[in-house]
């Protein structure tokens, strides 16, 4: 094993910065970002804490990043399983990393800034689907804004039908509780009874 413990061990590898590398970065969003994050239903958010580094699927109608002006956005937290653990970290430490993912797209898009949680309500009624309201609204100030090469997704054909896998493959998140509850919480009563339970909670 042979360990890189420096940054300039590491540059030395990684040496030649192309310019397409940097002419891309922004500190705001642009016409051309903007149709990045209308197009994008899903986004991993990233947060850091005194418990660790966090990174949390979030997903919603196309367009669900709200565009407030080309330095801030407005990401509505749906509902989901109450740990809140990318809201805690936002409140001790607001730096925060978006990835953007459009289906069909090789190119992702990213966003790091910092971020604070807003309950004003007519904020919160801005952005009611079903009837249903979030209970916050994360606000990000973007620091830096980037579109990222395609090679990651064209090397894992992400978005090939013929590479999609079938559920059967793989546990059940029933199954998964069971084995890590012993059997406490889980199993196919969890399975069958989930597509029922998230539909009625989906907003």
């Amino acid at each position: 094993m042979s360990r890189i413990t420096t940054i300039e061990q590491l540059e030395a590898i990684y040496s030649g910065i192309a310019d397409a590398s940097t002419a891309k970065v922004t500190d705001r969003i642009t016409a051309e970002y903007r149709l990045l994050i209308e197009g994008s239903p899903f986004v991993a958010l990233a947060t850091g804490g005194p418990e660790g580094l966090d990174c949390s699927p979030r997903g919603d109608l196309a367009g669900f990043v709200r565009i407030h002006n080309e330095q801030t956005l407005m990401l509505p937290d749906r509902r989901g399983n109450n740990r809140i653990d990318s809201l805690r970290n936002i409140i001790r430490d607001p730096r925060i990393a978006l990835l953007f993912l459009i289906p069909g797209l090789t190119t992702t898009f990213r966003v790091n800034g910092r971020a604070f949680i807003d309950t004003d309500q007519a904020l919160l009624e801005s952005f009611i689907i079903d009837g249903k309201a979030p209970r916050s609204v994360i606000v990000v100030d973007v620091e830096e804004a980037y579109f990222q090469c395609a090679r990651a997704l064209i090397r894992s054909d992400l978005w090939n039908p013929a590479k999609h896998r079938s559920p059967k493959e793989f546990p059940t998140p029933g199954q998964i509780l069971a084995a890590l509850s012993e059997d406490r919480v889980g199993g196919e009563t969890y399975d069958r009874e989930w597509p029922e339970r998230a539909a009625k909670t989906m907003w």
